[in-house]
């Protein structure tokens, strides 16, 4: 009977393990992963120029770029709620004018 209890223990953990997210889990991410994530799906050389720009957060290992996705995560939250409180007027005069 004991032998039964902790079968079904053990199995009542694996199930919980696997069900329950895993928010402790550093994740990375490269250039091409990072293109992929992001709902844009933005090109590389676009993403390079965050990267100068210094607007995404980013992590540079050698030459490696890499990207942690939990920063990642929050700089999309966080940049969504800085275009909605722009009026429209702003992030349309920040566009780029041609000289006639």
């Amino acid at each position: 009977m004991t032998y039964l209890i902790e079968k079904f223990d053990r199995l009542e953990n694996l199930i919980e393990s696997a069900v329950s997210p895993r928010t402790d889990e550093v994740q990375w991410m490269d250039i091409d992963a990072l293109c992929e994530y992001l709902p844009d799906k933005p090109a590389k050389q676009t993403v390079y120029g965050w990267v100068c720009k210094k607007t995404i957060p980013f992590h540079k290992k050698g030459k490696k770029l890499q990207f942690l996705k939990s920063e990642i995560d929050r700089w999309l939250l966080s940049d969504e709620s800085q275009q909605e409180e722009q009026p429209e007027v702003f992030r349309i005069s920040t566009m780029r004018r041609k000289n006639y």
